[in-house]
């Protein structure tokens, strides 16, 4: 089996949303688990006004032998200005029905946060949407883990389905994909990890998106048998006209309260616009 820290790793980083490598079981010894959580950021991203979100992410796994599966459905509450798109940050967004809507001035018609037409500059307001967010599904594959399950390299697919109303401010509407290389190496109660990762972003008629890459590098600690404390440093490239990378440090605690369930709590920080200024949460996974 891959290292059982690893595996504690990785559950946590995929609800926090850092890319993560794949955890992989011994043939025959499938396993199944569920994870719920709640996270909460709040961040100008480089606006006059601050956003605030809620989510509340449910995830399901199953792992067989050099396999694991994803299915993650987020419910996202959201205060703020209706350019500033959840995961995405800030974006020139010319939808005329969404969260924040701008008001028209002078006949001119006016999108939330994008240009308006008349000649007269869009004013872009706040407002409080909430509904189910854009659900991922994940595959990921081992490549390659060593004999005494001290080293790994794992290839993870993703989807992100544009299931957010994007008429709230929610989401784009779009489907994303992605491709992740994750690699991890242990060394006594160390453990050290990172990846690369692209992601072909979806463009709507009022929200326009470029393809982008991604990194992540961290290390775990391992306290105890119970218990491991982590940090790890995530960027993305800008992935919108007028916006900012995403470049974050996130600290976070794992530990474990059975032999089937797991909890985790984690705080973050942030270096760039495109990222909220801070953020917390705490999730559970049980695993059958």
């Amino acid at each position: 089996m891959r290292n059982p820290q690893h595996w504690m790793i990785v559950g946590g980083l995929l609800l926090i949303g850092a890319p993560a490598a794949h955890a992989a079981t011994t043939p025959g010894s499938d396993q199944f688990s569920l994870s719920a959580g709640a996270d909460y950021s709040s961040g100008k991203y480089g606006t006059d006004t601050t956003t605030d979100i809620w989510s509340v992410p449910v995830t399901a796994a199953y792992q067989s032998d050099r396999w694991t599966f994803k299915l993650t459905v987020p419910y996202i509450n959201i205060s703020g200005p209706g350019n500033v798109i959840p995961g995405v940050g800030k974006v020139n967004n010319n939808n005329p029905l969404c969260r924040g809507v701008g008001h028209a001035v002078g006949g001119a018609i006016h999108a939330c946060g994008g240009s308006s037409t008349g000649g007269t500059a869009s004013t872009t307001t706040s407002g409080s949407a909430s509904g189910l967010g854009d659900i991922t599904a994940s595959a990921g594959y081992e490549l390659f883990g060593s004999a005494d399950r001290t080293f790994g390299l794992d290839l993870t697919g993703k989807v992100k389905f544009g299931t957010a109303d994007e008429n709230k401010g929610l989401g784009t509407g779009k489907n994303d994909y992605g491709l992740s290389l994750d690699t991890y190496k242990v060394s006594g109660a160390w453990t050290a990890f990172g990846g690369v990762g692209w992601m072909k972003y979806g463009s709507s008629q009022y929200i326009q998106l470029k393809n982008g890459f991604n990194a992540n590098i961290g290390a775990d600690y391992k306290l105890s048998t119970s218990d491991s404390i982590g940090a790890y440093y995530y960027y993305r490239e800008r992935i919108t006209d007028g916006g900012a990378p995403q470049s974050e440090l996130t600290g976070y605690w794992n530990h474990k309260l059975s032999d089937n369930l797991r909890m985790q709590a984690y705080v973050l920080g942030s270096f760039a616009n495109g990222s909220p200024d801070y953020g917390a949460g705490a999730s559970l996974k049980y695993s059958f």
